[in-house]
């Protein structure tokens, strides 16, 4: 900080007495119609905020930096400023400058922060904005981790044994805010992206102080009540968030709603690389919003409903109770379009119900909050019709219109319904249609909502009126047909007599104020009292408006309950038709979920490479896993569309265990319980970590955690490093995957290695599918279908030359490639030959009955059966139309009833590895 003048005015000793308990944010101190920053706060401010970095005390030896900014745009420039990851410290007055004796006493109100931000314009709205505390305790073995949506009020938090599991889940929220003890570091090869460490003293975690708190702030009398029973890690962490939401919010933190654990038993897991490789939040570039799966899903028309379907997409049901119940409403929607159309219209008119009572209970909210609050609550009994009225606009019968006829989970909504009429009713009969933004102004209520005020407002709006009718009324009572009124700042209001319009007595009543050359004034006790009346009228207005607006903002804060209650039920019902209009508008069906692991899905598509392309250019794909088949090899040229395919399961089972449709024309999925994907290849060079260590690191997190009833998606496996390591790599990871779990984990493993297609018929489940393409005139057509089989070869070389490569860089590929291919088939006889004839080196033994199963990697597979002889086996012709099966005569046709082009075919004798 810059040095101070020797000798500190009042108000510099107020403002430094202040900012000494406020170190490492940027001070707002109020004066007067500005908020003003001094010293490196004014410096930083007037740099981030490009606003003028002026001086006071500029007479002095050392003048203070100073910059400021308007009292009424304060938000504005404090959003910027929170954006950029500051913390602001707003320090107002506490008392009425009119009334205070001296310096006016200050104190700072709240503390904004990243993760404590309530206004719209730090928001996103239809994305949480998480606060998160974490702890470990490495005595005990476990941690927890807490996070609350100080906006919403919503808070819940994991325990975990595993110290690594525990930074994945604050790595997969992303809090904008994460609190941690002093001396807690970051694990190795943790980078929390986007979230900013606040460290704070271990006693704020102490268990019997976090109990205190925590019991107190929910009210509640045994940790048992919040599902916090023996769950201490997790209870030390709910109370460093509250001590942290003390400090910042300057009260108790009575509008968080009662405290849930998350109980991951009943959830579908998908750790944050999963959800980065799946794309559905970001882009693998990370950017959001086109080219996501949640872009896609995302036709909700309320922030709650966005919200909703936010949590849905990062912790999906495993359970058919819950999956089920959803189902029933998407597909209430889905077939009735009249209904869904009108629900939609409904919802429109419904804003953030949860941010604004959020703001209102905490006395953050302003005037147009309130006006929002009001058109919502309004637009509620028209959301309430929409379900419960028949489609042709009338009530079919009274079961109906009491919501009998309704699936189960849409007639609890209408049971619980609360139309909140009395809110509605009061609010609009308070409040103007456009009020203004600062409450102290006025003009907020409507006349004849309070009869103080209406005298108060007749006298502000009519005043002069009021003066012109009392000097009318002197005229004729003193007989002075020119008597004058006028106004000036010394004397107020008076009358005015000219020596030449009135040369007689003064009445009697008159009160003499000033003698001027040809005219006297004068005053009277009626006059003065007008006056008063006048003057005061706008002030007494004000205070009465803003008392007024204190009782309004309590009684609507004391409502808060009833007002979340309802913002919960809009977000099941907005989250439901959307789900309903996404499957509609896409022709998405209705999957069926079982508890077995078998996964069929008939024609299924990417819905975001489909929304892309366009449903006409997209290739529907069929898969199946069961019992026999568990483990799925995929081979195939890049560009084939190895990966979508790969993806799109994953998808399709994330879909269905969210309740929703899934883009395929049938489905058949055995429930999952965690969701694993290894995708593409990325580094993380900010911590030294290579292409191929973050793929051996994924791949290491998936085999620690995959159970019996995973998913597990794997792309290229072994890629980042030499051939034979790469093989050697991926051939052990296969192994391992088919065994894992009694041989019932559900695998797709993508590779360009085609020694692994050996592996088939050789490890019970394993089966090799190929994603097939056509040779034409040595030119290559992707048809973007799922066969049965390996692929005979990868078709790099023609890739790069359709990507644009040169030719002579593509001719002389192809040359290498020929060489490589003939020399590695001699490398292979020769170390065969050597390892018979060198000195020390002992023959082969004779395999035993015990070694039958084992593979050998230089061992020639088996003679494959053609693909079709697996399709024929596959297939069922009695389900069969007569036009599917003309379709399906026309598919193989494609692709294996030409003559191969001889040339083209050449060099497809070897393996490419």
């Amino acid at each position: 900080m810059p040095e101070t003048p020797t000798k500190l005015t009042p108000m510099f000793e107020q403002y430094m007495h202040i900012k000494a308990d406020y170190p490492d944010a940027l001070l707002f101190y109020r004066m007067g119609d500005f908020y003003e920053l001094f010293f490196d706060d004014a410096v930083t401010a007037a740099r981030e905020l490009q606003i003028a970095l002026t001086s006071r005390s500029k007479d002095s030896e050392n003048p203070v930096p100073m910059c400021g900014v308007p009292w009424h745009a304060v938000q504005s420039y404090v959003a910027q400023l929170i954006d950029k990851g500051f913390h602001v410290a707003i320090c107002d007055q506490t008392e009425d400058p009119k009334a205070a004796k001296g310096l006016v006493k200050r104190a700072v109100t709240c503390v904004i922060t990243p993760g404590t931000v309530l206004e719209d314009a730090n928001l996103n709205t239809k994305s949480h904005n998480y606060l998160g505390a974490l702890c470990y305790d490495t005595g005990q073995g476990r941690g927890g981790f807490a996070w609350a949506d100080i906006s919403t009020g919503q808070w819940s938090g994991v325990e975990f044994k595993r110290q690594a599991e525990l930074w994945q889940w604050a790595q997969k929220l992303a809090p904008r805010e994460l609190l941690v003890p002093e001396g807690l570091e970051l694990p190795p090869h943790c980078l929390l992206e986007g979230v900013r460490m606040v460290r704070m003293p271990a006693a704020h975690f102490d268990l019997k102080r976090a109990t205190e708190r925590t019991l107190r702030a929910q009210g509640v009398q045994e940790a048992g009540a919040l599902g916090l029973q023996g769950k201490n890690e997790l209870m030390r962490s709910c109370g460093a968030l509250l001590v942290y939401l003390d400090q910042t919010q300057k009260r108790d933190p009575d509008h968080l709603m009662p405290f849930k654990p998350l109980d991951l038993s009943r959830r579908l897991l998908i750790d944050e690389v999963t959800e980065r490789n799946l794309e559905i939040f970001t882009r693998l570039n990370g950017r959001k919003g086109k080219g996501t799966l949640r872009h896609v899903l995302d036709d909700t028309m309320t922030p709650m409903g966005g919200r909703f379907l936010e949590d849905m997409l990062r912790h999906p049901w495993r359970e058919t109770g819950p999956i089920a119940r959803i189902q029933e409403a998407v597909a209430f929607f889905h077939d009735d379009d009249n209904r869904r159309a009108a629900l939609r219209e409904a919802l429109r008119e419904v804003y953030d119900l949860e941010r604004l009572s959020t703001r209102i209970s905490l006395n953050r909210g302003g005037p147009r909050d309130f006006i929002a609050l009001r058109n919502s609550l309004a637009a509620l009994p028209k959301v309430h019709n929409a379900l419960i009225t028949s489609t042709d606009g009338s009530y079919a019968t009274e079961a109906q219109s009491l919501g009998h006829e309704l699936p189960q989970s849409l007639y609890q909504i209408v049971k619980t319904w609360d139309h909140l009429e009395d809110c509605t009713t009061l609010l609009s009969a308070a409040l103007v249609d456009s009020p203004p933004t600062v409450i102290t102004d006025g003009g907020l209520f409507k006349s004849g909502y309070n009869a103080e005020l209406d005298k108060l407002l007749d006298l502000v709006e009519h005043g002069e009126q009021k003066l012109q009718e009392l000097l009318e009324e002197e005229q004729k009572k003193t007989g002075i047909a020119k008597l004058k009124m006028g106004y000036n700042r010394v004397f107020g209001y008076y009358y005015e007599v000219t020596r030449a319009s009135h040369s007689g007595p003064m009445p009697e009543h008159f009160i003499r104020r000033q003698t001027l050359a040809n005219a006297e004034r004068f005053t009277t006790v009626q006059l003065k009292e007008l006056e008063e009346e006048l003057l005061s009228a706008a002030d007494k207005r004000k205070s009465l408006e803003y008392k007024m607006f204190q009782d309004l903002r309590e009684h609507m804060a004391r409502q808060r309950e009833r007002i979340v209650h309802m913002a919960d039920l809009v977000a099941q019902l907005d989250y439901w038709q959307s789900l309903a209009q996404v499957g509609r508008q896409n022709n998405w069906c209705r999957p069926r979920l079982t508890d077995s692991a078998h996964l069929d899905i008939r024609e299924g598509r990417h819905p975001v490479v489909e929304g892309m392309l366009g449903s006409a250019n997209f290739v529907p794909n069929n898969f199946r896993l069961d019992q026999k088949r568990r483990l799925c090899l995929l081979t195939g040229p890049n560009m084939a569309g190895k990966s979508t395919v790969l993806r799109q399961v994953a998808i399709i089972c994330l879909l269905a265990q969210m309740g929703s449709m899934v883009p395929a024309a049938e489905a058949t999925l055995g429930l999952v319980d965690r969701l694993f994907s290894r995708v593409g290849a990325s580094d993380n060079l900010a911590q030294g970590q290579s292409t191929f260590m973050v793929e051996m690191m994924e791949t290491a997190r998936i085999l620690r955690q995959a159970t019996r009833r995973s998913l597990v998606i794997l792309d290229e496996i072994g890629r980042g490093t030499s051939t034979y390591d790469g093989v050697a790599l991926a051939w052990a990871v296969v192994e391992d995957l088919a065994r894992r779990a009694g041989g019932e984990l559900r695998t797709l493993f993508a590779t360009h290695y085609h020694e692994l297609t050996a592996l088939e018929g050789r490890i019970p489940g394993v089966f090799t599918m190929n994603i097939a393409i056509r040779e034409y005139n040595n030119d290559i057509l992707f048809l973007h279908k799922l066969v049965p089989g390996p692929s005979d070869r990868s078709y790099g070389v023609e890739v790069a030359r359709l990507a644009g490569v040169p030719v002579p860089v593509v001719q002389r590929a192809r040359t290498i490639l020929a060489g490589l291919e003939r020399g590695r088939e001699g490398s292979r006889k020769a170390v065969s030959v050597a390892s018979m004839s060198l000195p020390g080196l002992d023959l082969p033994k004779a395999k035993t009955e015990a070694d039958a199963d084992l593979p050998e990697i230089n061992a020639a597979p088996p003679a494959a059966e053609h693909p079709l002889v697996r399709l024929l086996y596959d297939l069922t012709p009695e389900t069969l139309s007569p036009l599917d099966a003309l379709k399906l005569l026309m598919e193989w046709k494609s692709l294996w009833g030409t003559e191969p082009d001889t040339d083209a075919n050449d060099g497809d004798q070897n393996e490419e590895a």
